[in-house]
């Protein structure tokens, strides 16, 4: 009962960003970024003045996350013809 606790509070995040995470973990984490930067795009060709510039920028960011997820993607998953 008088133990600290594990995680006093305010710090939590600063062991979180810490913590090793697998490869599977950051590419699922990568997959939800780039659902909802779709999702985000999606919503902007709605208004029928969009924000261009923002809009040009999540594009650019799905982009790099795309690329970050097939990279990851072949770092997973074994090569058949080696």
């Amino acid at each position: 009962m008088n133990q600290p606790p594990r995680n006093p509070p305010g710090n939590h995040r600063e062991d979180a960003a810490n913590e090793d995470i697998s490869p599977a973990m950051r590419l699922l984490q990568l997959m939800a970024r780039h659902r909802a930067l779709d999702e985000k795009i999606a919503e902007l060709y709605e208004f029928p003045y969009k924000n261009q510039i923002l809009l040009q920028r999540l594009k650019k960011e799905k982009l790099q996350l795309k690329d970050a997820i097939e990279y990851l993607k072949d770092e997973l998953i074994p090569d058949l013809n080696a």
